[in-house]
């Protein structure tokens, strides 16, 4: 339930749209979510090994200091907190307040100037009054869940079960009601391509690497569960058979609805949609749009529950090994909650939130996320050269293939990446738009925790 419930959320309701401006070509873009699938796939069969080898609450902060030292954890724990985890959980509300809009418009009020702009050097603009009403209710539901798993996990999971069940019956509803008659969708659609959106050579290239940030933002969320492996019974057996069936489930549920999608909408018509699950509903059923936008808000509200349940206990870990203030580590003595990581991460989400706009904080996130999961998989063949007498109940199949094919794909989908980041940063900058390097924004706010290690590494040696 965590894997698919972490891993659904607002990518598979809200970025087929952008991804389809990208690529042109409805082949392509089924083409993507399915490779993305694989390859996440993989990603999570291997990075299962680490969570059976090393079943400790913390997950990849913990993974990381093992293999890699101290620093390394601590980055990433620092990586997740500041971009990564709370990144994912602003973004998965702010497509729950989006799809709110469907049932009562913000207030008028609140439509501030957008052009308001905040200017960072060698990184670019941020526009935190962009959208302003949506982000005020992504606010509310932030703080409203991070009250509800201050309550205790028990609490949390009762939600994220409950959620899960409903948001995943929820698209298969969708997939079959676009297929029974009449729906007026066309089997050509399928293998159609744009009138319009034709990029070729290195370009096509480029919109293949940007419609994977947009895929992968979907899939992202897969090695949560491994942040709370402490506390999960039989967990070197029970996490990896969760990674593994869980992307399998989440990778058939995206390609079916994609499949449902692109039936429905002409390339070119889905290109111009934002919220493509709304529209696709509002061409098969009376009031369609609602129906589904009530679906997309309950398997946000899921997703981000997810988030914030398992995220905590990396500070939370971080806190105990003297890395970050001490207090973080405090748990309620009521509710055995990590409280003071719960709330110290919901009130940075909602700072995070009026960072700029949901597609910036997909894109900055997943492409640090990245630069983990490649160091993550990597570190599985480190552990078994350094540790080889260490217990493995689960052991990546087709090993060493499967960790270093996902490494290199990882490298290569970052260069692209980065490519496609400064082409964006320039168009964006000669037209007079906000223009933000999510890439060096990302790195930006990982590196800026080094003095923050070094501080407490320093108080930790002389306190010894």
């Amino acid at each position: 339930m965590l894997v698919a419930g972490g891993v659904i959320g607002s990518g598979i309701f809200r970025k087929p749209g952008v991804m389809a401006a990208q690529l042109g070509s409805s082949w392509v873009l089924l083409a993507v979510w399915f490779g993305a699938g694989i390859v996440t796939l993989c990603g999570a069969l291997t990075v299962a090994e680490l969570a059976s080898a090393i079943p400790e609450t913390g997950g990849t902060y913990v993974h990381f200091k093992r293999i890699y030292g101290p620093f390394a954890g601590f980055l990433y724990g620092w990586a997740a907190f500041v971009v990564i985890q709370t990144g994912s959980i602003t973004a998965v509300c702010y497509v729950f307040a989006e799809y709110a809009t469907q049932f009562f418009p913000t207030p008028a009020f609140l439509a501030f100037d957008d052009s308001f702009r905040i200017h960072l050097p060698w990184i670019g603009d941020i526009v935190p009054l962009h959208e302003m009403g949506i982000k005020l209710l992504a606010a509310g539901v932030i703080l409203g869940l991070t009250f509800v798993n201050y309550l205790g996990i028990r609490c949390g999971s009762l939600v994220q079960n409950g959620v899960t069940l409903v948001k995943v019956a929820a698209m298969a509803a969708l997939v079959a009601v676009v297929f029974l008659p009449p729906t007026g969708g066309a089997i050509d659609n399928l293998t159609t391509t744009s009138r319009f959106i034709q990029p070729q050579g290195w370009l096509w290239w480029a919109a293949v690497a940007g419609a994977l940030q947009g895929a992968f933002w979907a899939y992202d969320g897969w090695n949560k569960v491994t942040y709370i492996a402490g506390e999960v019974k039989e967990s070197q057996r029970t996490v990896p058979l969760g990674l593994t069936w869980g992307m399998l489930l989440v990778t058939a549920l995206y390609v079916l609805v994609n499949v449902a999608y692109a039936y429905i909408l002409p390339i070119d018509e889905m290109a111009q949609s934002r919220l493509v699950a709304a529209d696709v509903a509002e061409h098969c059923l009376p009031r369609g749009g609602r129906w589904i936008a009530a679906a997309v808000m309950i398997s946000t509200f899921g997703a981000a529950n997810a988030i914030i349940l398992t995220s905590a206990r990396v500070y939370f870990r971080m806190a105990q090994d003297g890395l970050v203030p001490s207090s973080l580590g405090w748990v309620h003595p009521r509710y055995r909650s990590p409280g003071l990581s719960l709330v110290v991460q919901g009130v940075w989400a909602v700072v995070l939130l009026f960072s700029g706009t949901f597609d910036t904080l997909t894109d900055t996130l997943i492409f640090v996320s990245w630069i983990f999961y490649a160091a993550a998989a990597f570190g599985v063949i480190r552990l078994r050269q350094r540790e080889p007498e260490l217990t493995r109940l689960y052991r990546v199949p087709g090993y060493p293939w499967v960790p270093l094919g996902f490494v290199g794909f990882a490298i290569l989908y970052l260069v692209l990446t980065v490519h496609n980041d400064l082409l964006n940063y320039r168009a964006a900058a000669s037209a007079g738009r906000p223009a933000l390097s999510n890439s060096a924004f990302g790195i930006a706010l990982v590196l800026a925790g080094s003095p923050v290690y070094w501080w407490y590494a320093r108080k930790q040696k002389m306190s010894s």
